[in-house]
């Protein structure tokens, strides 16, 4: 952690400013590897592990406890970054674009392996607050430590340990492994002032019916109880298929009778991937104890209420986009503002 990720983080149950303890020296570049962090109302204390903030609240929900440990296992066996990963993230958050972020402070809900907290940290905003549940935060770090405008975090997105102090917020991929993704929604977008962005993008219900009565139960009794080893070795064979069908028949599937084949436009965009990254996908669908399949009204309903200039786009006729902009006296803000107490930093 860099000193300067004081200025965005907060005690997760006083909603107080932090302090560093004494006695921590900062590395070559400048992250402070070790130390204490506290609270300045009600004194509570806070461990910072091989660089990152450990902000829990007393108690984190069970089932997210849960999906994070099966997703530590994904990032810390796929932790590497790839180029790709950008057209990607840009496909997802459209409209919105690179320059977007530039100069703001951006909080990111779910980080995993930091693969796009990269990526926005390389877009040149002010500073990038990166929250992840699980110890993946730790490779997070590690895939990011390069950028002086991130900063990873282990938290909990039901109680952002951060002030409302960003600009813009988004959370990609995340929000559908959470037990109520629309409260991970309104909680990560009371962190985001008057005028900013929410940019969120989920699983969607239409054209994935058949994962939600065929694959969920699968996943639910058998594979998100298997260990991470024995996981692998299993979704082996069907990622070999997939990168097949990927390779073959959906090649350039974004025209013609092959753009009507099922999931034609996504698979059509992996062509480029290697094996192990279609492996990573197919044990990515497996892992997880918990998945929501969202429709198309569920995510309108999020930006219903204090948002204005919302677009819900259909992604790759398979997932849902949500862009909005926070209005005034939008009632995402589940602490106001001046709950948020900051005094003056000593010198």
């Amino acid at each position: 952690m860099r000193p300067e990720a004081l200025e965005y983080l907060a005690c997760p149950t006083c909603r107080a400013s932090l302090d560093l303890a004494p006695g921590s020296t900062p590395a070559a570049d400048g992250h402070l590897m070790g130390g204490v962090l506290i609270c300045r109302l009600g004194g509570c204390r806070y461990a910072l592990d091989a660089g990152v903030p450990v902000l829990f609240p007393p108690e984190v929900a069970a089932l997210s406890s849960e999906t994070a440990s099966r997703f530590d296992a994904q990032w810390t066996h796929w932790r590497s970054l790839h180029d790709y990963y950008e057209r990607q993230f840009l496909e997802w958050i459209s409209p919105l674009t690179a320059a977007d972020f530039r100069g703001r402070a951006v909080i990111e809900g779910g980080c995993g392996k930091g693969r796009h907290s990269a990526i926005v940290g390389g877009f040149g905003p002010r500073a990038l607050v990166s929250l992840e549940l699980g110890a993946s935060a730790l490779v997070a770090f590690e895939n990011t430590r390069r950028l002086p405008n991130v900063h990873v975090v282990m938290g909990d997105l039901a109680s952002p340990p951060v002030g409302r102090l960003f600009d813009l917020g988004f959370s990609v991929g995340v929000l559908h492994h959470l037990p109520d993704p629309a409260a991970g929604f309104a909680s990560l977008a009371s962190r985001v002032r008057e005028g900013g962005w929410m940019v969120v993008w989920v699983y969607g219900q239409e054209n994935n019916e058949w994962i939600t009565r065929y694959v969920d139960p699968v996943r639910k009794s058998l594979t998100s109880r298997l260990p991470a080893p024995a996981l692998r070795a299993a979704s082996a064979l069907p990622a070999a298929a997939l990168w097949a069908a990927i390779r073959g028949v959906y090649r350039g599937a974004t025209a013609g009778v092959r753009s009507q084949l099922p999931y034609a436009h996504y698979f059509a965009s992996l062509h480029e991937f290697p094996f192990r990254e279609i492996h990573n996908i197919v044990f990515d669908q497996l892992v997880t104890p918990l998945a929501h399949y969202l429709p198309e009204a569920e995510v309108r309903r999020w930006f219903a209420g204090g948002f204005k200039d919302v677009s819900v786009r259909w992604k790759g006729r398979y997932s849902w986009t949500g862009v909005g902009t926070v209005a005034s006296g939008s009632r995402t803000s589940s602490s106001p503002p001046g709950l948020f107490i900051d005094p003056p930093r000593s010198a």
